[in-house]
């Protein structure tokens, strides 16, 4: 099981980013899905690889769109020398920054069990152009790994969203015990494997 560790954040994008309009997706990772995560399976929706030896991929569940996701499934690999606690900090980092800067809900732990893995849980808000909450759980898994020759940080993740301030009321009010059934599927899954 995960504890509570000093160790914090990554390289890794804040909120799992939306992306612009239909792409080809391309299996970057050599993970290319339909996994399971829970009693969803998700399908590789979008990809992309920002820098060299940096590569992301996104999974949604059959029908779902990027923008207006309710759940979705990250797999992301970084080619560092960096310790994968200092990969986390980095994220953690920038969840306090945007508290105090603009996102009073904001909010973190950290977890890290035997196996090396830690575990960030956190949660994120932001309003659309209706002044409406949009509220983000997320859970990130991660790994030291290796792919392409590279060594570096794995991370695998699920991202949960409610739109509008009624849902995102319930959301928040629920979240314990949402977000507790949410990492025990995240931490059960198996880790994707990079090939």
């Amino acid at each position: 099981m995960y504890r509570h560790t000093l160790a914090a954040t990554a390289l890794f994008a804040l909120i799992a980013s939306a992306p612009a309009l239909a792409q080809d997706v391309t299996d970057y990772l050599g993970v290319p899905g339909p996994m399971t995560v829970g009693d969803t399976d998700y399908v590789l929706a979008w990809s992309s690889q920002p820098s060299e030896g940096y590569f992301k991929q996104e999974y949604l569940p059959v029908g779902a769109t990027p923008e207006t996701y309710d759940s979705m499934v990250i797999v992301e690999f970084v080619a560092t020398d960096l310790p994968l606690a200092d990969v986390v900090a980095m994220q953690t980092n920038m969840i306090t920054e945007r508290k105090a800067s603009s996102d009073p809900i904001a909010n973190f732990a950290v977890f890290s069990n035997d196996s090396g893995e830690i575990l960030l849980d956190f949660v994120l808000s932001s309003k659309d152009a209706d002044g409406e909450y949009i509220i983000e759980w997320n859970g990130y898994r991660y790994a030291e790994a290796e792919f392409d020759g590279q060594s570096g940080a794995m991370l695998f993740a699920m991202s949960e969203r409610a739109y509008g301030n009624e849902d995102s009321e319930a959301f928040l009010r629920g979240l314990t015990d949402f977000k507790t059934g949410k990492t025990m599927d995240l931490t059960s899954a198996e880790m994707p494997e990079l090939r």
